[in-house]
C-alpha cells in the first residue's frame, strides 16, 4: 500500500490526487497499466511532484502533442515499460461552417458537455476559426460524439475521428526579453515580463490569480530560478531563462512571453 496520508499531505488538488493513488495502487496489484481521466496543468504539475517520491510506480503523460495543457497519465509498475504511445486517447474533428457565426473555444466546449459527458473526459480543443475544431477526448466517447454532437451555436457540425498526426497544432506566440532587477523577487520579474505594474502584479498574487510551476503562490516576495514558469489567469504564462549577475549586483533575466 502507497502512503496515503503522507502523499495528501499539503497539497491542492487533493480529490485528484486520491483518485490517481487510488489507481496506482490497482496499477501495482494487478500489474496493468492504468490510465487517469484528462487532468489539468496544476493537477498534473502536483501529480509528477508527488509520484516523484514514489518507487513502486511511474508514470507517463500525453494529451496528443508536445504542448497539449490537457493530458491523461498512464501508471503502471516501475518493472513495466511504460511510453507516451500507451496513452489512450482520439482525435475528433467538428467540422463545419461558422463564417457567419463564429465559435470559440467555449463554444465547443459547452456543446460537447451538453451532450451529457463530463469535463475530465476531454483534452485540449483547437479551434480552427470558420471551418469548426478538433478536440482530444477518451477513446470510449467517439462513437457517442460521432452521434450526439450535432450542433455547436447555430452551425449544424459533422463530428468524426481523425488520426491524432492530423491536428493542426499551431506554435504558441511568443516573445522573448531581457530585464535587470535588485533582486528575483515574483513579483519584481513578472511585472517586467508581462508589462505591468509592481502594485497591479502584487494584487493578482495576492488573490491567488498567480502560479509558478502550475503552484498557486500568494507571496510576492517569492524567489524564482531558471526553468520556472509563472502562468497568470487570463494573461498567459512566462517561462524564467538564463540569470546572470551584472557588475554592479543586480539580476540579468532572460525571459519568454507566450501569449
Amino acid at each position: 500500500m502507497l502512503p496515503r496520508e503522507e502523499l495528501l499531505k499539503g497539497v491542492e488538488n487533493r480529490d485528484s490526487i486520491a483518485r490517481v493513488i487510488d489507481q496506482a495502487e490497482q496499477a501495482i496489484k494487478t500489474w496493468e497499466v492504468v490510465f487517469t481521466d484528462f487532468l489539468s496543468p496544476p493537477e498534473l504539475a502536483e501529480i509528477q511532484r508527488v509520484f516523484s517520491r514514489l518507487t513502486d510506480v511511474h508514470l507517463v503523460a500525453w494529451g496528443g502533442y508536445p504542448q497539449a495543457e490537457r493530458q491523461r497519465v498512464a501508471i503502471a509498475r516501475s518493472e513495466l515499460p511504460l511510453d507516451q504511445s500507451q496513452v489512450a486517447i482520439t482525435a475528433l474533428e467538428m467540422a463545419g461552417n461558422f463564417l457567419f457565426d463564429t465559435a470559440t473555444h467555449r463554444d465547443f466546449l459547452g456543446a460537447m458537455l451538453g451532450t451529457g459527458i463530463v469535463r475530465e473526459k476531454t483534452g485540449d480543443i483547437i479551434v480552427l476559426g470558420e471551418r469548426g475544431a478538433q478536440v482530444i477526448v477518451v477513446p470510449e466517447l467517439t462513437e457517442f460524439l460521432e452521434m450526439s454532437l450535432k450542433q455547436v451555436r447555430s452551425v449544424p457540425v459533422k463530428t468524426q475521428p481523425i488520426d491524432i498526426n492530423e491536428l493542426k497544432i499551431r506554435e504558441p506566440k511568443k516573445k522573448e526579453l531581457t530585464t535587470v532587477e535588485a533582486s528575483l523577487r515574483l513579483d519584481a520579474i513578472a511585472s517586467a515580463g508581462f508589462g505591468m505594474s509592481r502594485s497591479k502584479m502584487v494584487d493578482l498574487i495576492d488573490s491567488g490569480d498567480v502560479r509558478v510551476n502550475w503552484k498557486e503562490i500568494t507571496q510576492a516576495s517569492s524567489h524564482l530560478k531558471t526553468g520556472d514558469l509563472i502562468a497568470i489567469r487570463g494573461k498567459g504564462r512566462l517561462e524564467v531563462g538564463e540569470i546572470a549577475v551584472t557588475k554592479k549586483d543586480r539580476y540579468r533575466v532572460q525571459l519568454t512571453r507566450y501569449m
